[in-house]
């Protein structure tokens, strides 16, 4: 599903690229169109505590949004000028280009492919693949998953590195991280193996299972744009946003208040 997704935006890109400078006089920056909306629009999770989710009543909380709010305050001076839109691994990238969305804070890492159709900010948070296992599992590092079943979410980075690692590792595919969690507690599988901060989130919540204690990458986060002339000048904005915000202490503290190491 995820091949088809970056072919079908390779072909976007390249279009794009191909409309000559004839075109490129005529198009609108998208931070003027966010300025002139005066509302910001952003995809973020639901499903990824304690960086996207939401309470009870509806409210879209964690270090995502929070970081939404931030960059709605930096660009319109108010960061209730902010809509959210939830996204998956699997859907984020086409809601960023089909229009739903100005940009994604999803926890989304920043990789070499995904440079080559999307615009990246800065990092905001570095994370790290790790394991989720049932408390008294017999599993206790990434060795002990050949020919285990492990479960990765689909749109997520975990895949490649997972099948890189453990070669006779037998993967099963998840469209969410609920569903991935009620998979491991059922006995279907052995293992998930996701970014640190998501599985972290899981632990916290649900003490029938733990998260391994040792990483096994970097995955940087960035803010995703589409990629084009039109989203420089809002993709400087966002870094001058998050290098304010990180030197002031502010991105910090969010990441404290949440538990986010």
């Amino acid at each position: 599903m995820m091949k088809k997704i970056f072919i079908f935006l390779a072909l976007i890109v390249l279009v794009c690229s191909g409309c000559g400078k004839k075109k490129d006089a005529l198009f609108t920056s998208d931070l003027s169109t966010i300025i002139k909306r005066d509302k910001l629009i952003v995809g973020v999770k639901t499903d990824t505590y304690p960086f996207g989710y939401k309470d009870k009543n509806g409210r879209y909380l964690g270090y995502d949004p929070a970081l939404g709010r931030l960059i709605a305050k930096g660009l319109l001076g108010d960061e209730k000028k902010i809509q959210f839109v939830p996204v998956t691994s699997s859907d984020r990238i086409m809601k960023l280009y089909s229009g739903d969305v100005d940009m994604l804070i999803a926890t989304m890492t920043i990789t070499p492919k995904r440079k080559d159709l999307i615009m990246f900010s800065k990092p905001y948070h570095v994370a790290g693949q790790a394991i989720l296992v049932k408390k008294g599992s017999l599993i206790r590092n990434i060795q002990d998953l050949n020919e285990k079943k492990v479960i990765i979410v689909f749109g997520s980075t975990s895949e490649k590195s997972i099948r890189l690692a453990v070669p006779g590792v037998n993967i099963i595919g998840c469209k969410t991280y609920p569903a991935a969690l009620q998979l491991l507690k059922s006995g279907k599988a052995d293992a998930i193996v996701s970014d640190d901060t998501i599985l972290l989130g899981m632990a916290l919540r649900d003490k029938s299972v733990e998260l391994l204690p040792k990483r096994y990458s970097k995955e940087p986060y960035g803010v995703a744009l589409r990629k084009g002339p039109e989203s420089e000048d809002l993709l400087t904005a966002i870094n001058n946003v998050i290098d304010i915000e990180t030197h002031n202490g502010h991105l910090k503290k969010i990441k404290a208040s949440y538990g986010i190491k």
